[in-house]
C-alpha cells in the first residue's frame, strides 16, 4: 500500500515568477507541504487531486472580493471542492477505485506572505509551508472560525510543520508567532 501522502496528486501553478526567486525549490517545498498536511489530515487513505497557485496580491485581492466580498489581498485562500464540515475527510463523496477526490484550489499571494514572514523574523520558505499546509487543512474540512474549530486545527498546523523543522506560528513565546491567523 503506498505511503498516504503519495495519494494526493496537486497540480502547483508559479503565476508570480517572484516566488521562485524568494523561495528556493518552490514547487517541491509546495508539494511536500501539501502532502504532509493531506497525510496528517485525512482520517482514511483515498486518492485525491488539488491545485495550488504561487500567485501575487493583486490575484489574490480579485478572488477575494469576487467570492469574499472582501476587499484587498489575504495571505491565502482555499476553495474546497466540497460542502463538508467533517474533518474526518469523508467529503460525501463515494470514494471509487482508481477515482480521486478533488479537493479544490488553494492560492497564496506573494507579497501578502513575504511581507508577514518579514514581519515575524521567518524565512519567506517557512511561512509558505505554513499557508500550505493551512490551506490543505481548510480543504480537508478543518477551520477556525471558533475557538474549538482552532483548538482542532491548529495543533495540527503545528504538529505538520514541526515535521519540516518550522517552528510552531502560533507559539508567542517563540519570538515567530504569527500576528494573526491565516
Amino acid at each position: 500500500m503506498p505511503d498516504i501522502k503519495d495519494l494526493l496528486d496537486i497540480d502547483i501553478i508559479v503565476r508570480d515568477s517572484r516566488w521562485e526567486a524568494a523561495v528556493e525549490n518552490v514547487v517541491d517545498i509546495s508539494r511536500e507541504a501539501a502532502c504532509a498536511a493531506f497525510a496528517v489530515g485525512v482520517s482514511r487513505p483515498l486518492s485525491a487531486e488539488a491545485a495550488l497557485v504561487l500567485a501575487d496580491d493583486e490575484f489574490i485581492a480579485t478572488l477575494n472580493k469576487q467570492y469574499r466580498g472582501r476587499d484587498g489581498a489575504t495571505n491565502v485562500l482555499s476553495f474546497a471542492a466540497t460542502d463538508s464540515d467533517d474533518p474526518s475527510m469523508d467529503l460525501g463523496q463515494p470514494i471509487q477505485d482508481g477515482v480521486p477526490v478533488m479537493l479544490g484550489d488553494i492560492i497564496v499571494a506573494y507579497e501578502t506572505a513575504v511581507r508577514e514572514a518579514d514581519e515575524s523574523g521567518i524565512s519567506a520558505e517557512h511561512h509558505l509551508r505554513h499557508l500550505v499546509v493551512h490551506g490543505t487543512l481548510h480543504l480537508l474540512g478543518y477551520d477556525h472560525m471558533t475557538d474549538d474549530e482552532a483548538a482542532e486545527m491548529e495543533p495540527l498546523e503545528t504538529q505538520i510543520l514541526g515535521a519540516m523543522n518550522v517552528a510552531d506560528p502560533y507559539d508567542e513565546d517563540s519570538g515567530h508567532a504569527e500576528e494573526a491567523r491565516p
